[in-house]
């Protein structure tokens, strides 16, 4: 990963929050034209401290002023704040875990309550974080004020959670052969009306950094952003129940050639995991070609006790301050079978 100023040195670091971070420094101190990588360190910040002079903007998130040349209108500290999830997690599905009602697998892995009990259409759903706070300020940047520089932020967070893939695999990479990476349509009004299709901006960017640096497949990883198909438009999920919402799923989606994925893994990709009623439809669309495993990879994911546990010191999870045991048990409680 190149940072900025480093000419083309490869900077190496020892944690995957380090290279998350990096690679946020790297789009928040992007040069413009009119600051040319020539300029002295001094002459640089005379720059930085002109452009915010005659130009002054606000961070999108916390409304601090940026004071550095930026084409993402977000500051450090924000971007530093974005922290990768905590604590025990299904192993399926990536729901946080509370040891009360957590059910082992037959092979050994933890389960939430509704993995143990509904057999999911996909081997396994990663997130980078908690769709909470900067994170989701920042994917609604993207999404809906199109601020497109932070799909390459976003791509790193989606490049570590493919990686957490890997690991499930036991260190190996995906099969033998190609991995179809298909980000998760939009409906073509949608499109239309936005102009991009966020969840594929991010997938590019993801794969391209993972290419870069040699990991997570590498040429064996291969986009195909037109193989999945939303064939109709879709009512808005908030405040749908899980079963609402993967009624409105249902038959949402189809393949536009099927060869592309029979006999292949695919990769799915989408900015947030919320019940997962998209990736499920989708999985299922998939596996019904032919896909041989559907792994599915988001930038965040609603963890549905977030705000009602802290992660302990240890890892372990605990109430959070202002809530009750009772309260957090109550929210906890296991899908009816």
């Amino acid at each position: 990963m190149i940072l900025p100023g480093a000419g083309r040195k490869e900077a190496v670091f020892s944690s995957s929050e380090d290279r998350i971070r990096a690679s946020q420094a790297s789009v928040a101190g992007a040069w413009l034209s009119i600051a040319p990588r020539s300029l002295s360190s001094w002459a640089g910040r005379a720059a930085e401290s002109l452009f915010a002079v005659l130009f002054p903007a606000d961070c999108r998130i916390c409304a601090a002023p940026l004071t550095g040349i930026s084409r993402l209108p977000v500051c450090a500290a924000c971007l530093n704040q974005i922290l990768p999830v905590q604590g025990h997690l299904c192993s399926v599905c990536g729901e946080r875990l509370l040891s009360l009602h957590a059910v082992p697998a037959s092979d050994g892995p933890m389960l939430c309550p509704f993995c143990s009990r509904v057999e999911q259409h996909f081997a396994k759903a990663v997130a980078y974080g908690s769709y909470e706070g900067g994170l989701r300020e920042l994917i609604h940047l993207l999404k809906y004020a199109g601020v497109r520089p932070a799909a390459n932020v976003l791509g790193s967070m989606l490049a570590e959670a493919i990686l957490l893939v890997l690991i499930t695999k036991g260190g190996a990479e995906f099969g033998s052969g190609t991995v179809v990476v298909i980000p998760v349509p939009l409906h073509g009004s949608r499109l239309r009306e936005r102009g991009f299709n966020h969840a594929e901006l991010i997938a590019r960017a993801a794969v391209k950094e993972l290419k870069a640096e040699g990991r997570g497949g590498r040429e064996q990883m291969v986009l195909s952003e037109d193989v999945l198909e939303r064939r109709r438009p879709t009512q808005s999920q908030t405040g749908l129940t899980i079963q609402q919402r993967r009624e409105n799923m249902r038959g949402a989606f189809a393949l536009r050639r099927a060869q592309e994925v029979n006999g292949r893994e695919v990769l799915l990709v989408d900015d947030v995991y919320t019940t997962g009623a998209t990736a499920s439809e989708c999985a299922r669309v998939l596996r019904r070609a032919g896909a041989t495993k559907v792994w599915v990879a988001t930038v965040a994911r609603t963890l549905k006790l977030a705000s009602q546990y802290d992660v302990g010191q240890h890892g372990e999870m605990k109430p959070a301050v202002g809530v009750t045991f009772a309260e957090t048990t109550k929210m906890a409680k296991p899908v009816a079978s």
